[in-house]
């Protein structure tokens, strides 16, 4: 039995995919105002959602069935909010948390994919 579930994975992976693009935005600008949105732009369930596909070529067969079963995770969703998009987040920060336990030198590669391609 693996110590960790699905949603301490998620849990973990928002910290960590946030603090991956706190670090990068930093390196863009001193100003805190412009840090704060550029987090804000990065760092937001649509986007996330939006990295699913753009990584989907460059994921493992045992990523993308992560990301499967991350995706259909129960949550408790805000009536306002579009739950397939949150969905699609929550596999994001599964897959992040999962590779940052088990798989760092993965974890940076997906982090440099998405610098590349979405950045």
């Amino acid at each position: 039995m693996e110590k960790y579930n699905l949603k301490h994975f998620a849990h973990l992976g928002d910290a960590v995919y946030e603090v991956f693009i706190r670090l990068y935005v930093i390196d863009l600008t001193k100003n805190q105002k412009d840090m704060h949105n550029l987090t804000i732009k990065y760092v937001n369930a649509p986007f996330q959602a939006n990295l699913i596909n753009l990584l989907d070529e460059n994921l493992t067969e045992d990523e993308k069935e992560l990301i499967k079963r991350g995706r259909n995770l129960p949550l408790t969703i805000a009536k306002k909010h579009n739950p397939k998009i949150h969905r699609l987040a929550t596999a994001f920060e599964v897959l992040i948390g999962y590779l940052y336990i088990n798989n760092k030198d993965r974890l940076n590669t997906i982090f440099e994919i998405i610098k590349k391609k979405a950045l």
